[in-house]
């Protein structure tokens, strides 16, 4: 059996063009993990921005990049039960999945629905789960008024649905060619943020705003907010004193659990949820789906497809 695979790898960090399809050592799964071949990886911006170095975390060179896969398990390590070669799965693992194969707890999957792509399943783990545990977390319930900045991203094309799942009514921001999307998978009310200030006419509206932008959209959201509303921001570290000030909760981002993946899948599987892929790369194309990713604006998620 090869004890090599191909991965993209990197030994410093910078632009797309650090990014080079090589040969790495296969990985061998160890106390607890489970051996993943890998048929498809999301391409999360959290990936690109550690590759620029934007990211605090410490990096040991070189690097395989990639959280999110969608595979089939090749094999199972000491200790693991209820999981065997031939299985269909998802999740997320910390040791890279731009390649072939990687390793991962074996708490950090779920079985595949049969009714959703590997390429979809791709999509579930730091798109769906960061929204499933922001929705949640926020205690959405019905009849909230929830704002979701970027509906129609990796993210927030989710979280719109999570929240309708819920009963909540649903605000939206999203640019004009995705107007018709974002009112298709449950928005109530589609704010194209190109056309004016989004939060004109929304003062003290929103339970719950969940920012998938930053910066100054972040900045502009605090009015939309209630009294005793929430917030959560996933583009950096959660503003807790300004959240003080304003009379709102702020909300951390945190981890899905194995729970959470069943559940996500069980609301795929059976349609009440959709996934969506923006657009599919083969692996050795990793520069290009940075540089698409890197640029933004799109639906839905980017994937790499890997092999099936």
């Amino acid at each position: 059996m090869a004890q090599t695979m191909q991965a993209i790898r990197y030994y410093r960090f910078g632009g797309p063009e650090v990014l080079l399809l090589e040969e790495a050592p296969k990985p061998v799964p160890q106390e607890g993990e489970v051996l993943i071949r890998i048929a498809a990886a999301g391409v999360l911006p959290v990936d690109w921005k550690i590759r620029k170095g934007l990211f605090p975390m410490p990096v040991k060179f070189p690097l395989i990049p990639g959280t999110a896969f969608a595979g089939v398990i090749e094999s199972a390590g000491p200790g693991v039960t209820g999981l065997i070669a031939g299985q269909e799965v998802f999740g997320r693992s910390t040791n890279g999945t731009y390649a072939e194969y990687t390793t991962v707890a074996a708490d950090s999957v779920a079985l595949k629905p049969s009714s959703i792509g590997f390429a979809e399943a791709a999509t579930i783990s730091g798109g769906a789960t960061t929204a499933w545990r922001a929705i949640n977390n926020a205690g959405i319930k019905a009849g909230d008024r929830v704002f979701i900045h970027g509906a129609g991203g990796g993210v927030g094309l989710f979280a719109v649905q999570f929240a309708k799942w819920k009963g909540a009514y649903v605000i939206g921001t999203a640019g004009p060619s995705n107007m018709d999307f974002i009112r298709s998978i449950g928005v109530d009310h589609a704010i194209d943020y190109t056309a004016g200030p989004f939060e004109a006419g929304l003062e003290r509206e929103a339970d719950f705003v969940l920012d998938t932008i930053g910066g100054a959209t972040l900045e502009r959201s605090w009015p939309l907010i209630k009294q005793g509303g929430a917030l959560l921001t996933i583009t950096g570290q959660p503003p807790i004193e300004r959240g003080q000030q304003e009379g709102v909760r702020v909300l951390r981002s945190a981890l899905a659990t194995k729970q959470d993946l069943a559940d996500i899948a069980e609301l795929i599987g059976t349609g009440v949820v959709r996934a969506q892929v923006q657009a599919v790369f083969p692996l050795r194309e990793a520069r290009e789906a940075h540089t698409r990713s890197e640029a933004g604006h799109g639906r839905g998620r980017i994937v790499l497809a890997v092999g099936e």
